[in-house]
């Protein structure tokens, strides 16, 4: 099977590197050819890896390929670890890329009328995007498969690599610029913390391999590291790690690049932004597993995380405009979801909600692209209504997201989020309780904010200009096939995997078990213990609170922005005018963004300007360059006058300094 792996992860690349690198002779045909083939290859490997382990007997792969280099006995390797959380992971990754290849034929066909005329970066754009994605799955695949924490971080930082080229793929824009800008630093100050938890790693444990790792953490179980006082190593190591994850996963308060990230072309934000790298922090903890159920402290700080991050975030929301900003903060709302999941010991909750949310958000982010499309690139939902009369596939595709994205009872979407707030409900880690207070609440303002935006799209009269009206029309195949594909799996993923995953402990391969839950922090007994089949349970959900308030939501999001919209088109603004205050500060996003303008990149101006007038200019230009060579000349100044050019002040000045030496000699 190694074959195998390696062909799931090189395809991938060797499309990447034909298109990059040989686009303008291969055209576009051949550049989207290319790379479609690699990741297809890849994905129909996947799906078969996946299989295997689903009805056949595939062992888990444990070994390393090339080792490139020992030292102080750490061996640092390039391996595969393929178990069953892997093989989920690669296939939802390269399904998803798949789509989103396909997707982008038609989304970037005329990628030229986005440059300015005569740029020479606009010029075989359309390839070097192609090559991007394709990069970008080879990158998140090295990351999903690896077996050691060298390979994990090349993954970690290759996909963060990428993704700050995608997002200022239109590099001629400024808002570009800042935004890929803006995602590379904050997921630095993330990264920080995740190499520092690495480091620790090899410090304590001498070994970067995750089997050697986690079968040493009992033994350190009680280590403390003299850090403020004394702090637990396995406590020290967990936050470290989740760190880096709060940078990828866009979690408070790392999470303002996210919604920038828009910025870049709409295949990406659904590719990267939504079912991919933004979960790379998710699966990283729970592929932790064994060592973050050390750390009570640990999982608190991530319940507390997650749980503000779903509810909060999801807030702003409902006063966002732009199409694709509602998507990127009710993705962020939804990672709050799986992360809390991933502090309450849920990790097969979590993955399952990873799962369920890479199809139907990747088909919200692709549906609001054809609507872009369409809309000749117009992005504010302000300026739209009335398209599912012209656009009837993209119109329903788009439903299906919703509904599974609220949680709709029998969509995916319905049980994956449910399990995750029974779990957190069953919960006794500090943080619980408000945890479960807050993603029982972010079921009502889900619904809102995503029928908000479905409702001012696809329903009422059409609010755009007559030019834009006239030319509205369904988008190409290469477009609608993949909405009609993503959707699928939206409506009927929960009902096919929820058992085996949650009930059976599909996850578990003979002796070796990725997810590793101690059992006072097991939360999900009693669903396995109430266990009844997929219709008691949507039965159940039914009569609980997230129900309630879903449906709650959606008929709030009906009566105002449908039936009340269609009488008093100002009723949006009216109702963002009463909010007053609490308005101003969800489209402030908190503040957040202003804080970081000002305190951190202002402050590192600040303190750029301080160093260079004092330091630079002052120190090291006037003091040491310039000043030296004024000292030179001063004392070659005052030297001159010895040179008169008379022989009696000469003979003078040998005398005395012959009687000088004399002197010298005779006292000594």
């Amino acid at each position: 099977m190694e074959n195998v792996y390696l062909t799931i992860v090189l395809a991938p690349l060797l499309g990447a590197i034909i298109a990059g690198f040989f686009g303008g002779r291969i055209g576009r045909q051949g550049a989207h050819a290319v790379t479609i083939a690699g990741v297809g290859l890849s994905t129909a490997l996947s799906l078969m890896v996946l299989a295997r382990f689903i009805w056949g007997d595939l062992p888990v792969y444990n070994e390393a390929v090339y080792t490139w280099m020992v030292s102080d006995g750490i061996r640092f390797e390039v391996g595969f670890l393929v178990d069953r959380l892997t093989a989920l992971m690669m296939a939802t990754v390269t399904f998803v890329s798949l789509m989103v290849h396909i997707y982008t034929i038609g989304y970037m066909a005329d990628d030229e009328h986005n440059w300015p005329h005569g740029a020479l970066t606009g010029k075989n754009s359309y390839q070097r995007f192609f090559s991007y994605i394709s990069l970008f799955t080879f990158s998140m695949l090295m990351l999903v498969m690896s077996n050691n924490f060298m390979q994990l971080f090349f993954g970690w930082e290759a996909v963060g690599l990428v993704s700050y080229l995608l997002i200022g793929f239109w590099s001629t824009r400024e808002t570009a610029i800042f935004a890929n800008m803006k995602a590379f630093l904050v997921n630095r100050v993330g990264d920080f913390g995740f190499i520092l938890g690495i480091a620790a790693i090899g410090m304590y444990f001498n070994s970067m391999d995750y089997a050697e790792v986690f079968a040493a953490a009992p033994d350190h179980a009680g280590t403390q590291v003299a850090l403020f006082g004394g702090v637990s190593l396995m406590t020290l190591i967990c936050i470290l790690l989740f760190i880096g994850a709060m940078g990828k996963s866009a979690q408070v308060p790392l999470h303002v690049w996210l919604p920038d990230s828009m910025e870049g072309p709409t295949p990406i934000s659904a590719l990267i932004h939504a079912a991919t790298m933004v979960t790379a922090g998710v699966f990283m903890v729970a592929r932790m597993s064994p060592l973050f159920e050390m750390s009570e402290t640990a999982l608190s700080f991530i319940l507390i995380i997650g749980a503000t991050t779903a509810l909060f975030m999801g807030l702003i929301g409902l006063v966002q405009n732009d199409i694709k900003r509602v998507v990127a903060y009710s993705t962020l709302s939804q990672l709050g979801y799986m992360v809390t999941a991933l502090g309450a010991s849920a990790y097969a909750a979590g993955m399952f909600h990873l799962m369920t949310h890479a199809f139907f958000k990747a088909l919200l982010f692709l549906a609001a692209g054809s609507v872009i499309i369409a809309m000749h690139h117009k992005q504010d939902i302000r300026e739209m209504g009335g398209l599912r009369r012209y656009m009837p596939i993209t119109w329903i595709t788009a439903l299906i997201g919703s509904l599974a994205l609220i949680g709709f009872p029998a969509f995916s979407g319905f049980f994956s989020k449910d399990a995750i707030i029974e779990a957190v409900g069953h919960s006794t880690l500090y943080g619980s309780g408000y945890a479960s207070l807050l993603l029982t609440i972010g079921v009502f303002v889900t619904a809102a904010y995503s029928f908000r935006m479905y409702f001012l799209v696809f329903h009422g009269k059409p609010r755009m200009d007559d030019h834009t009206r006239h030319h509205l029309h369904e988008t190409p195949w290469v477009v609608t096939l993949p909405l009609v594909l993503l959707a699928i799996p939206s409506v009927v993923l929960g009902w096919l995997v929820i058992e085996p995953l949650l009930v059976t402990n599909w996850f578990a391969s003979g002796d070796w078990n990725p997810i590793v839950v101690a059992p006072e922090h097991d939360t999900l007994h009693a669903l396995r213990e109430h266990w009844h089949g997929q219709w008691a349970f949507v039965l159940h959900g039914m009569t609980m609170p997230p129900f309630f308030l879903a449906m709650g939501g959606l008929v709030l999001a009906a009566v105002v922005w449908w039936f009340t919209f269609a009488k008093n088109p100002k009723i949006d603004e009216q109702l963002q005018a009463m909010g007053g205050p609490v308005t101003k500060v969800l489209q402030a996003k908190y503040g957040f963004d202003d804080f970081n303008q000002k305190v951190f990149a202002g402050g590192g101006r600040w303190l750029g300007k301080v160093l260079w007038l004092g330091g630079d200019r002052a120190i090291i230009d006037d003091g040491v360059v310039n000043g030296s060579a004024h000292r030179v000349a001063a004392l070659a100044q005052r030297a001159r006058h010895l040179q008169t050019g008379y022989l009696y002040h000469y003979a003078i000045a040998m005398i005395v300094g012959l009687v000088g030496l004399l002197t010298f000699f005779v006292v000594l």
